[in-house]
């Protein structure tokens, strides 16, 4: 009998005034499958949110599109992702950019390596596309680029951050020297503390791009377990592990209260530090991510027809 309480849902305060505030302009990501099975976005987002749209190699770019439309048309901001390594040249890179800037009027994108290991075309990298000087071109106003709170072993194998740091540095530099508004968008990470270390370093090495930190939605935890080790997540790992050890919680869904509770702490203790928006993955649905901040972030979550 006791097992049947395991399968509650964990109960929850009232979101704080600092969670509300730490969510203030939160942004999602959908692929075109999963906005398919959403039958309004304002039902589940605020008015505006940013919606990145995550390129799935071998998706047609016509979908991607016709997505970030009706997500334009809904009243949503649309970045898409632009996976260099997937990109066959710079005639392929400018014709989606005019197809995504003439049906959706985007202006914003999320440039990155991408997750092949091999390029299969000319750009290997999410710098290569910025020296394109497209996006200038199509008036592309908003770069963001990836971020790494535990490091990444396709850019660093060694387990160091000397790639990785290069990078941003030269990312850094562009900003600079550009009037492209750019931000960090990082992978998502369990355990606040290395998030904090690894932002108090960036700022101390001179790099002050905004961070958007990246942030699993609720979703059972063996599908978190296997997207974290897929995608090379480190120390926070354990986070996850320590969970699966306690009978108590294994059939219950994460959620990020814990997390995003430390986080918006520090943020409120500490106006200066460099997170400046949440980015979620929503791992286990949309709907469940929608659903956790409309009862957690107060008006910050409430969708455009609540």
């Amino acid at each position: 009998m006791a097992l049947l309480n395991f399968r509650k849902r964990e109960t929850h305060q009232p979101g704080s005034a600092a969670i509300e505030a730490f969510l203030d302009g939160y942004s999602i990501e959908v692929m075109p499958r999963t906005a398919a099975k959403v039958s309004s976005f304002r039902d589940l987002l605020p008015e505006g949110t940013r919606v990145y749209i995550a390129h799935i190699d071998g998706t047609p770019i016509e979908d991607m599109v016709a997505t970030a439309a009706r997500l334009a048309n809904e009243g949503y901001a649309v970045m898409p992702h632009l996976p260099a390594r997937i990109i066959p040249d710079a005639a392929t890179l400018e014709r989606w950019l005019q197809m995504y800037r003439d049906a959706a009027g985007v202006e914003q994108a999320l440039l990155l390596a991408g997750g092949v290991s091999e390029p299969q075309g000319q750009f290997h990298s999410s710098m290569q596309l910025m020296e394109t000087g497209l996006f200038d071109k199509y008036g592309f106003t908003r770069l963001h680029v990836a971020g790494h709170p535990e490091g990444n072993r396709d850019i660093d194998p060694d387990g160091g951050d000397a790639a990785v740091m290069a990078a941003l540095r030269w990312k850094q530099a562009f900003a600079e020297r550009t009037d492209a508004k750019m931000a960090l968008a990082t992978q998502f990470a369990f355990d606040a503390d290395p998030i904090i270390a690894w932002a108090d370093r960036l700022k101390a090495e001179g790099i002050d791009l905004p961070i958007h930190i990246g942030i699993a939605g609720p979703a059972k935890l063996q599908t978190l377990i296997k997207f974290a080790i897929a995608c090379g997540v480190g120390p926070s790992l354990k986070v996850l592990q320590k969970r699966a050890m306690d009978v108590t919680k294994l059939l219950l869904p994460y959620e990020p209260t814990e997390v995003l509770t430390r986080l918006a702490a520090h943020k409120a203790a500490n106006p200066g530090f460099n997170i400046e928006r949440v980015h979620f993955f929503p791992l286990g649905g949309i709907n469940a991510t929608a659903d956790w901040t409309i009862q957690n972030g107060g008006a910050s979550g409430r969708p455009a027809n609540g």
